[in-house]
């Protein structure tokens, strides 16, 4: 979404951008997300749910997400599905990410697709200003784990590697995640099954590892990636452990059809879980007009970053990743091209 929105606004503000595409296909892991954007309804509570990440950054998502959630729509055409998030504590859209997605590439420019991010992409100074929005790296990390990798397939952190190369300081915990407990293999667990497939029970179930020992140490949060994260910590399995009469709920009939392994056992239903790895929470660091910056402070010239590629945002909590993108999409247009 970063790099869509970045693209669209530069068209926008008279330029031709040119976009570079790992994947076969344009849209990354918001093709294969429910499409929510949100921010908290308050700024403090953002603080207080992501009480490591940078408030400063996080000043500049929330305080600029109405103003780009009106300018999306406006720009690309597309309505919400949902007006807003059902969640008392934010406020936000839902969209339809196939719509908003082709609507996204129709404004900006045809991407070109399958490129090598080594081979086609330079970060000297004296070059074009350039904007690195890949998605994060949390196919590496869900690799260097064992874990699941819910997101698209390309996002290996090429980005972060170009950027550090560049001179760039990182911010947040490169190994903290926003992630979905998934069932655990021998399920078969597709793209197209991301949303779908997610666990949430929010705290109905208790959760073990193989020697029935609870996982995690009070109740998860509302989002629920604190628990996947609790998970991966300890060895990246769990039983989720339900009453019997959740035996026909649409979360575990998905799952069994999925060939997840579930148990009865002693008047309860145990369910055989792994974690999915949606987006990074670390990666480059960024100042408030998204330019990536030195250990020092000092910008990079001619070198941006946007979407889950910036690091140090929702740290030790949970965001909306695709407002993270959405806004600074727009932000590192703006920049570099002096606006």
């Amino acid at each position: 979404m970063a790099g869509l929105v970045a693209a669209v606004r530069a068209r926008e503000l008279g330029h031709e951008p040119v976009l570079l595409e790992k994947g076969t296909r344009p849209g990354g892991s918001m093709l294969l997300s429910s499409c929510v954007v949100w921010r908290h309804r308050d700024f403090a509570q953002f603080r207080a749910e992501c009480p490591d990440g940078d408030e400063r950054l996080q000043r500049v998502v929330w305080e600029r997400f109405d103003d780009a959630i009106a300018w999306l729509e406006r720009t690309a055409g597309v309505g919400p599905v949902w007006q807003d998030t059902n969640n008392p504590s934010t406020t936000g859209r839902r969209y339809e990410p196939k719509a908003l997605v082709n609507a996204l590439v129709a404004k900006s420019t045809q991407p070109r697709l399958s490129v090598s991010a080594t081979g086609d992409v330079d970060v000297h100074p004296h070059h074009p200003p350039l904007i690195l929005a890949t998605g994060g790296f949390p196919v590496r990390l869900a690799r260097d784990h064992g874990l699941l990798a819910r997101s698209n397939p390309w996002s290996e952190g090429d980005g972060l590697d170009a950027a550090v190369e560049a001179g760039a300081a990182t911010s947040g915990d490169l190994s903290e995640f926003y992630g979905r407990v998934m069932p655990a293999p021998p399920a078969r667990v597709e793209p197209d099954d991301y949303v779908r497939l997610a666990q949430l029970w929010g705290g109905r179930a208790r959760v073990v590892d193989d020697e029935d020992r609870e996982i995690g140490d009070r109740p998860p949060a509302w989002h629920e990636s604190d628990l996947a994260q609790a998970i991966a910590r300890a060895g990246g399995t769990a039983w989720l452990v339900l009453d019997t009469d959740a035996s026909d709920d649409p979360r575990l009939v998905a799952a069994r059809d999925a060939g997840a392994t579930v148990v009865e056992r002693e008047g309860e239903l145990r369910l055989r879980v792994g974690v999915g790895v949606t987006h990074t929470l670390g990666g480059i660091r960024i100042d408030d007009r998204a330019r990536v910056v030195r250990d020092d402070g000092s910008p990079i010239d001619g070198l941006y970053a946007a979407g889950v590629d910036v690091g140090g945002i929702a740290s030790g909590g949970y965001a909306s990743g695709l407002a993270q993108a959405l806004v600074l999409g727009l932000v590192a247009a703006e920049s570099a091209l002096a606006v």
